[in-house]
């Protein structure tokens, strides 16, 4: 690790010529993406390896970065996901009992880059009144003109499919860790607890093990999967997971729901609500500068009821497009009204648009897993009396 002094000067060049500088605290290289900031003043682990990050350079407001280092259990996935890490100040001395290597180290680990010395306030509030934008970091050269002419081979994340990028190869069933299975067999038949099937379009672990805590066998299927191939492993439950970019771009997806509604309860998390959606034939669009934080207030229109949200979405489910389906709106948003929540009022069917495992983030809607195995119950209950 090289000392401050020696390190490589960056430049993160933003799409409308607006240039930032600072110093590279890992190798050297570039990274392009949609530049966006996280609100969180912790969990830059689960950010990182959070796949809903996939093609996104993620600024942390928070000012220090680094201080706890990183460890082997707070990870989202196997990898890290972002395409490149925005910070203020960072911290090189972790100090943590968990932790086992700097952040800097695991950056370099996967091939990322890192930057520090950035004014992120000055960025985000750029990101706040402009909107979300194209971004390419580089110690490789400081000509910006240059830099633009390679921001130009970026599409952004419009009407593209980052789902594909970030599902899993082949099925797994999930036991504190991924185990392989034959989608043929992939039960343990010993095992008493309820069967869901994940669809995975970018799932965070956190999920799977909040589901495993619950009380069911998880199985995690590809994205691209038929709906008959899910219906013929017998599940009790279907989960659609998080996962990154445009929802309206992964047309495989929102036709495998649309032939998963009504035969298996159905329970929708971020991208997952926004399947739901469009699989209900609304609509989604992209927010100025999106939600991604853990201190989001969202309210439970049933109770009453503010909760304190975990969220990292950049699009949203149009309100107006669902006010003729037959859902019931449940949750929104208190800072913007956006809807993030919903219900089918004839389907066992609910989504909603935060993180209810947080990870990180408070834990305030956690209750929606319990809620989710009470409607796998009630319609177990339902199909043996039949």
């Amino acid at each position: 690790m090289s000392s401050p002094w020696e390190r490589t000067r960056a430049l993160l060049v933003l799409e409308d010529g607006t240039v930032f500088r600072g110093t590279a605290f890992t190798g050297q290289g570039r990274a392009l993406g949609e530049v966006v900031f996280n609100t969180s003043m912790s969990g830059y682990q689960e950010v990182l390896t959070d796949p809903s990050y996939k093609g996104q350079i993620v600024t942390m407001t928070y000012p220090l970065t680094g201080t706890y280092g990183i460890n082997d259990e707070d990870m989202e996935s196997a990898a890290i996901q972002v395409e490149g890490f925005v910070v203020k100040e960072y911290q090189d001395f972790p100090s943590n009992w968990r932790s086992n290597r700097s952040l800097a180290d695991f950056l370099n680990e996967h091939g990322k880059i890192g930057i520090e010395g950035i004014d992120t306030r000055a960025l985000t509030r750029h990101i706040r009144v402009a909107g979300a934008m194209r971004g390419i970091i580089s110690t490789e050269t400081e000509d910006v003109k240059k830099l633009l002419e390679q921001l130009e081979t970026f599409p952004g994340l419009n009407d593209i499919d980052m789902v594909q990028h970030v599902t899993c190869a082949k099925p797994y069933r999930w036991q504190g860790e991924p185990l392989s299975v034959d989608l043929a067999n992939p039960w343990d038949g010993n095992d008493p607890r309820h069967r869901v099937v994940t669809l995975d379009c970018g799932v965070k672990y956190n999920i799977l093990r909040k589901l495993e805590q619950a009380g069911c066998q998880v199985l995690v299927v590809p994205a691209r999967i038929s709906p008959e191939e899910i219906l013929k492993t017998k599940p009790d439950g279907i989960f659609l997971s998080n996962g990154p970019g445009d929802p309206a771009a992964v047309h495989y997806v929102i036709e495998t729901v649309q032939g998963l509604l009504g035969h298996r309860p159905l329970f929708g998390i971020c991208l997952g609500h926004q399947m739901m959606g469009l699989a209900l034939r609304g609509r989604t669009f992209k927010l100025k500068f999106g939600h991604r934080g853990a201190n989001q207030p969202v309210k439970d229109v049933t109770t009453g009821k503010v909760e304190i949200t975990s969220q990292n979405h950049g699009y949203c489910v149009d309100l107006e497009s669902m006010k003729d389906l037959p859902v019931r709106l449940t949750h929104f948003n208190l800072n913007d009204n956006t809807l993030e929540g919903m219900e089918h009022l004839e389907l066992p069917a609910f989504s909603v648009q935060y993180h209810p495992e947080a990870s990180p983030g408070p834990h305030d809607a956690s209750y929606l897993f319990e809620r989710f195995i009470r409607l796998i119950e009630k319609h177990k209950a339902a199909r043996r009396m039949v």
